[in-house]
């Protein structure tokens, strides 16, 4: 146990903490079990040493990555009752999809240790999520962490402390934003390219998520749904036409023909890439449950991954409803709207450059145009930027 301790203090010692992300304060961290789920690189193993760091006793506490060769010859629950009787009482697992039969032993442990609080992490979604259904539902409060807004990009970019705003103070244009020198058109563009993970900074940024992409397309989703090998392909596939078109009305019918599958599978491909927070589906505004009837659009679920697959300038417009619609969903209920973009709580949305009239909103009392390259907001017309400070 004691190269687990030593792994576990070196990992935190390199630790920043000169930015931690609000969404931590959105977490009880109170509860004996947690989970923490996410996509890929948006920053869970970060975030759970900087809370060790600031908040926990640190000889009460141990962190562990669940794929340590430590654990080829211990098992979780054996090595949290031997910590247990060393004094501890707050057990960290990251990476816990990465160990057979893992929901198994954190279920004897929450059952055996009451004294003994967990939290773990995973980053193959469809796993988690199975298992978490099945085993833990009742005893595991589950987060889900998003990617980087376009408020902690700065903040983290720049050393500001940029407020959140409701959708209330974004509508009337009331934004923490700092002008004089700084623009934010110009910052809103290089977040659209590479600033939606953590690891924006660091070199090779589009080789790396490339990395995370092809992890989940190629083992997480096919080994949680057993598909054969060559599914893999046809799911990044699938991405690639996404990462290349307009804002995506799926035809179902011939969407299927060109990937080469039943038309009844897409509907299984398209739920997969979403619960993998790869896909963000845009649904109709009270439909019914049939998943072909009530999917209006379909959109990466940001556009850093659409510049790091497509093999040419992704579409503007695509960019911009994938980033609202990335944000939104976040804090609200998003829909299709019947007349423009998206409907919020009532209310209306056309997505569109500087220049857009929104003619299909003009007779409508709450209807608001998102643009692209303005800066501040002018009677209905909001810059489309304002809306990643959303959270």
């Amino acid at each position: 146990m004691e190269t687990l301790f030593e792994s576990f203090r070196l990992l935190l010692e390199i630790t920043p903490t000169d930015y931690i992300r609000s969404f931590h304060d959105k977490i009880n961290w109170r509860n004996r079990l947690i989970g923490l789920v996410g996509q890929k690189g948006v920053g869970k193993s970060t975030l759970l040493l900087q809370h060790i760091k600031k908040f926990d006793n640190i000889g009460e506490t141990l962190y562990v990555q669940a794929d340590d060769m430590y654990f080829s010859a211990h098992g979780l629950y054996d090595t949290a009752y031997d910590f247990f009787k060393r004094g501890g009482k707050r057990f960290y697992i990251d990476e816990i999809h990465k160990y057979k039969g893992w929901s198994t032993e954190i279920k004897m442990i929450y059952d055996k240790l009451p004294m003994m609080s967990v939290v773990y992490s995973g980053s193959s979604l469809l796993a988690l999520k199975k298992v978490n259904s099945a085993d833990l539902s009742r005893r595991a409060i589950e987060y889900t962490m998003p990617g980087l807004s376009f408020r902690e990009y700065l903040n983290i970019s720049f050393g500001w402390n940029l407020k959140t705003a409701s959708l209330d103070e974004i509508l009337h244009g009331k934004v923490d934003f700092p002008y004089g020198e700084h623009r934010p058109i110009k910052y809103f563009e290089q977040y659209c390219h590479n600033g939606f993970y953590p690891f924006f900074k660091e070199e090779d940024y589009y080789l790396r998520l490339k990395q995370a992409i092809n992890e989940t397309v190629e083992h997480d989703i096919p080994n949680y749904a057993e598909m054969p090998v060559a599914s893999a392909a046809k799911l990044k596939k699938l991405m690639y036409v996404l990462a290349n078109s307009v804002p995506f009305k799926p035809n179902y019918s011939k969407l299927a023909q060109e990937l080469e599958i039943g038309r009844n599978q897409l509907p299984e491909y398209i739920e997969y890439l979403e619960k993998s927070r790869l896909f963000n589906v845009l649904k109709e505004k009270g439909s019914s449950d049939n998943i072909l009837r009530k999917v209006e659009k379909l959109y990466l679920n940001n556009s850093n991954i659409a510049y790091a697959i497509s093999d040419t300038k992704p579409d503007t417009g695509n960019i911009r409803e994938t980033m609202f619609l990335t944000w939104m969903r976040e804090t609200h209920n998003v829909t299709a709207s019947s007349i423009s973009d998206f409907e919020i709580d009532g209310i209306t949305f056309e997505v569109g450059g500087k220049n857009k009239k929104g003619d299909q909103i003009k007779d409508m009392n709450d209807a608001y145009l998102v643009k692209d390259n303005i800066e501040y907001a002018v009677g209905n017309s909001i810059p489309i930027w304002m809306f990643g400070f959303v959270y």
